[in-house]
């Protein structure tokens, strides 16, 4: 099975940042199976159509503009995507929407796709995540985890806590 977690996002925005610090730190905290492959998207497009293409599943981790109180964990699978990709964030959102839908048009598309994510509170200049978003970590972490047992992969807890 050939799964990716893709941390996307722009470090240089503060909590747009999210995904890629999300997976940096998920590298640190938990050991996962070598077919799992984690891919830090940054603010790339067109260029992630390799990567994708063919995959078992997709789990990405970016900030999610939800309606919800900054700090809000989201979750959106199935027919609520087009809603992540609909309020945009950043122009990142617009490349990886066009990457998925032209997989989907030449028949290659993830078989699932996962979007997890945090509500964000700061979208300024700065590369640190703001508290209210930085203090949930670890659930944003075990939601990518729960993805992948949900897909039968285990990932097994390096240390006690990493946020």
């Amino acid at each position: 099975m050939r799964v990716a977690v893709l941390g996307a996002g722009n470090i240089l925005l503060s909590d747009e940042g999210l995904g890629v610090h999300a997976i940096e730190r998920l590298s640190l905290a938990y050991s996962l199976p070598s077919d799992v492959d984690i891919i830090d998207a940054g603010t790339c497009g067109m260029e992630m159509l390799d990567e994708l293409e063919g995959l078992d599943a997709l789990i990405m981790v970016d900030a999610v503009r939800a309606g919800q109180p900054p700090g809000t964990p989201v979750r959106l699978t199935g027919d609520a995507l087009p809603v992540f990709f609909r309020s945009k964030l950043s122009p990142h959102q617009i490349g990886l929407c066009d990457v998925l839908a032209t997989l989907d048009l030449l028949g290659r598309a993830p078989k699932y796709t996962a979007i997890v994510g945090v509500q964000p509170l700061s979208l300024a200049l700065g590369m640190e995540l703001s508290a209210e978003v930085e203090s949930v970590m670890p659930v944003l972490l075990r939601m990518v985890v729960d993805e992948l047992a949900g897909l039968g992969i285990r990932a097994s807890r390096r240390t006690a806590e990493v946020a």
